[in-house]
């Protein structure tokens, strides 16, 4: 049992590497968003991806931070829309 725990810590923890990553590689004028005042990082907010993904922010946060134990298909399908995923 304890391997399966380590398993799912580390899966929480490469989906939240991914959601930074993809976050931090779409602007706002990618997904018609306005852009507003300066960014201390780029790409889109955490705030930004919840709202286009039907999320709580909070919920997001947790997702990107491997604190989510787990997501659902349509939170999941809901995300590759939001970041512009393709198939791939």
């Amino acid at each position: 049992m304890a391997g399966a725990h380590g398993t799912n810590a580390r899966r929480n923890e490469e989906l939240g590497s991914f959601l930074r990553a993809r976050r931090a590689r779409l602007d706002p004028g990618d997904v018609e968003l306005p852009s507003e005042g300066r960014r201390r990082v780029p790409g889109l907010r955490r705030e930004e991806v919840a709202q286009l993904a039907g999320v709580s922010p909070d919920y997001y946060t947790r997702l990107e931070q491997g604190r989510q134990p787990t997501a659902s298909p349509a939170v999941l399908d809901a995300l590759a829309r939001a970041l512009r995923l393709s198939a791939e």
